[in-house]
């Protein structure tokens, strides 16, 4: 009787514990992104190297302090895919990372199929946001688009 009970009390904490670690995981840590704050300023590199703001409207936008790479954005910009790749920067190999569930607007792994076939463009938009992570932003040419950080070359070493 008492493997019965050590072997439930086990089963049941490993439960909880994956429940626990899904919810930290998907949740607990993201916070919305408020569309008048400075976080929500998206800005590109130009060819220059001076960093400008870009229009943008309809942000939505999630960031955590536990990790600069949790941060996430969607939103729509005026500016045509001619005009950007003359005046910014691109960034070439983006690679968006998987977001969490809550935030249906981000779909890393049609936004990375977009950018591999050249639906997208990928841009830089702040190197070093935070030290060793850049923030990159993908254009559609409807206008549609996306912003995320990705670890640079200096976070390797």
């Amino acid at each position: 009787m008492n493997g019965k009970i050590v072997a439930g009390f086990i089963v049941v904490t490993a439960l909880l514990a994956g429940i626990a670690l899904y919810y930290m995981q998907e949740y607990a840590f993201y916070a919305p992104v408020e569309p008048a704050s400075a976080a929500a300023e998206i800005r590109l590199t130009a060819l220059s190297g001076a960093v400008e703001p870009v229009p943008t409207d309809a942000f939505e936008g999630i960031d955590a302090d536990s990790s600069p790479l949790r941060f996430r954005a969607c939103f729509h910009t005026p500016l045509s895919l001619a005009m950007l790749t003359e005046t910014f920067a691109d960034y070439p190999g983006a690679e968006p990372l998987i977001g969490p569930r809550q935030f249906p607007c981000f779909d890393a792994e049609r936004i990375g199929a977009d950018l591999n076939s050249g639906a997208a463009l990928a841009f830089l938009s702040e190197k070093n946001i935070h030290p060793g992570v850049d923030r990159v932003v993908a254009v559609y040419a409807d206008g549609r688009a996306y912003a995320w950080h990705e670890l640079n070359e200096s976070a390797e070493k």
